[in-house]
């Protein structure tokens, strides 16, 4: 129903910026909200973030709080993570997603998301 495509990964030192994109195709409506997450060997899954598709509202995990910055753009269907003054705890592999919206409550676990792009690495060099 709904793909994801993640793209714009790479190495970078600590304290520059990236900036990740997940294209959206298949029935895409404005009822998804978008999440990112992101996972380092030997680590759980983390929440990054998400922002609702309809209002723009986002919602951040306390360690990348002012420092991530997500985004939507409705022409190009695509929703982008700018990542700024990285750390090398960042390093991690980064999957977008989509889930259902809920009037009530954001989604922050990965069970509430029901499709997944294929992921993209991000590497931070001290």
């Amino acid at each position: 129903q709904v793909q994801l495509v993640e793209s714009g990964g790479g190495l970078v030192q600590a304290g520059g910026s990236l900036r990740l994109s997940c294209a959206r195709s298949g029935r895409t409506f404005n009822s998804y909200d978008m999440g990112w997450f992101r996972q380092a060997p030997g680590k759980e899954r983390e929440f990054v973030g998400t922002i609702n598709w309809s209002t723009g509202e986002t919602y951040y995990t306390d360690s990348v709080k002012g420092r991530f910055t997500i985004t939507r753009d409705n022409a190009k269907n695509t929703v982008f993570l700018q990542m700024d003054r990285v750390k090398p705890e960042d390093t991690a592999l980064y999957h977008c997603a989509a889930g259902l919206t809920r009037w009530t409550t954001v989604l922050t676990t990965a069970n509430q998301y029901r499709y997944w792009g294929q992921g993209t690495q991000v590497t931070v060099s001290s």
